[in-house]
């Protein structure tokens, strides 16, 4: 363990904390995968996982009511979904460096795993997670919300949480007279933590994949994909 506490060092430093268990850090960066080749059972991430997820929506709930008075709930909850999603989330991933420190299996590994957003943004929230196993609530917002602060307010001011379906269809009825087509490409992960991949077709052709959590959230990336394909092509 003494050569993993040097592994990740860096990353407590960059986090601004030191955990008092290192052993729950490396549970949040060990991917199933790793467990999966292991000759000893290994406990991987995903636990963690579903508790920072729930963890991010209360920090950034708590931000956001006492910051965005002037915004109904609605509105609230699209921004906190447009943060704590798998393209953001592994955005913030990507910053911290967070991929350099995973634990993963060799087939994963090679595929490109320390990049893929699915993953980044699944150790984002287990990392999130562990964080408040190890201390409490106060210091996984002193830790954390600086980060998160940035995104909830580009969300605010750009509106990126908008309906890129209605944006989408309103497009192709235009352009084409037509409406996209969306298809559940894959479904991934245990019941409590499902990954759902889209694909969006416009006249019979696949124009956007997205991922996500649910379905609804999965179309959502699609669409937004190909959307700004389409209007990347009109500039």
């Amino acid at each position: 363990m003494h050569e993993r506490s040097q592994e990740l060092a860096p990353l407590q430093k960059t986090l601004g904390y030191t955990f008092c268990n290192l052993k729950l850090l490396d549970k949040a960066l060990t991917h199933k995968s790793y467990a999966n080749e292991s000759d000893t059972p290994i406990k991987h991430n995903e636990r963690f996982e579903f508790l920072g997820d729930s963890v991010l929506d209360l920090i950034i709930s708590g931000y956001m009511v006492l910051e965005f008075g002037d915004l109904a709930e609605g509105e609230l909850s699209k921004i906190r979904a447009a943060v704590v999603n798998e393209g953001c989330l592994a955005k913030l991933a990507r910053k911290i460096d967070l991929g350099n420190y995973l634990l993963m299996g060799k087939g994963e590994n090679l595929s490109g795993g320390r990049n893929k957003a699915s993953i980044l943004a699944d150790a984002y929230e287990a990392l999130v997670g562990a964080l408040f196993f190890d201390s409490n609530l106060e210091t996984v917002s002193r830790v954390f919300m600086p980060m998160l602060i940035d995104e909830v307010n580009k969300c605010k001011e750009s509106w990126t949480f908008q309906d890129y379906k209605s944006d989408l269809q309103e497009y192709t009825q235009n352009k084409f007279v037509c409406i996209p087509t969306y298809q559940v490409v894959r479904e991934t992960g245990p019941d409590h933590d499902k990954r759902f991949e889209v694909s969006v077709a416009v006249r019979r052709e696949i124009q956007g994949m997205g991922s996500g959590r649910s379905k609804k959230e999965a179309e959502q990336n699609a669409a937004q994909m190909a959307l700004e394909e389409y209007l990347s092509q009109s500039d």
